[in-house]
């Protein structure tokens, strides 16, 4: 039988996991609960509700948008009349575009900045309340390594998420006095449909990434999802305002 230790162990938890639905948002969701946390899961697509129609009891579910501010507080109010607290945010919810600057318009750049930046925003401040009027409680959200590096068409996708690497370190310096911790992961090329969806060629071009990262292939959402498991639990209790690279090494070039 599989054990982890004791500081890893969530159970008693409550998390609230944005953008369950697919990918790195689902790989976490499945993860916490498997370590016994609690959830409620959001996401704008409907098949988030299969997480909560697969376990009533420990899990609920909400679809809506990540940057409105009505959606906010209903997770962290779900999460607190459901379960009776909140312990843990995972900022995932996000969205991608690959545009030159010159081909990039105003719409284009207010509506990456409007999910990854405002979105990201509000679910934290809306936790953050509810973390310190319950004593504590760790956020984790998921950036980018285009949070600390440049890459050719991504003038808005990056000024998104170094948005959020300064909200997160932010929310770790207004956090430690109330018992609130709040990191970043920074993920590499993570094989999702969410990064098929911007290459041309598909699943063949997204393999071909693996040679960018010295690890020699593309990451898996479980293995972004261990990232943030570790930063919410106890193990990880002296760490706050970090950016964690979880890349293959792609940012140490």
């Amino acid at each position: 039988m599989n054990t982890i230790p004791a500081s890893w162990d969530l159970t008693g938890r409550v998390a609230v996991v944005t953008g369950a639905a697919r990918g790195i948002g689902r790989a976490t969701a499945a993860l916490l609960r498997e370590r016994g946390a609690r959830l409620v899961v959001t996401d704008r697509r409907e098949a988030v509700e299969e997480l909560a129609a697969d376990d009533p009891d420990d899990v609920a579910a909400l679809v809506g948008d990540v940057a409105d501010e009505d959606i906010a507080r209903a997770a962290t109010r779900l999460a607190t009349q459901r379960f009776g607290r909140l312990d843990i945010l995972v900022n995932n919810a996000g969205r991608t575009l690959n545009k030159p600057v010159t081909d990039t318009t105003v719409d284009d750049f207010d509506e990456i900045m409007r999910v990854n930046a405002r979105g990201n925003f509000v679910q934290a401040r809306e936790a953050f309340r509810a973390m310190e009027a319950g004593g504590g409680g760790a956020i984790v959200s998921i950036a980018s390594v285009s949070s600390v590096v440049a890459f050719r068409t991504q003038t808005a996708y990056a000024a998104s998420k170094g948005a959020l690497a300064q909200i997160t370190r932010v929310l770790a310096i207004e956090g430690g006095p109330k018992g609130i911790r709040s990191n970043a992961v920074l993920p590499g090329v993570v094989d999702t449909d969410i990064m098929e969806g911007v290459v041309d060629d598909g699943r063949e071009m997204l393999a071909s990434f693996g040679s960018a990262h010295p690890i020699g292939r593309i990451g898996k959402p479980e293995e972004v999802a261990e990232a943030v498991a570790f930063l919410v639990c106890d193990a990880s209790a002296f760490v706050t305002g970090a950016l964690v690279a979880v890349d293959g090494g792609w940012t140490a070039q």
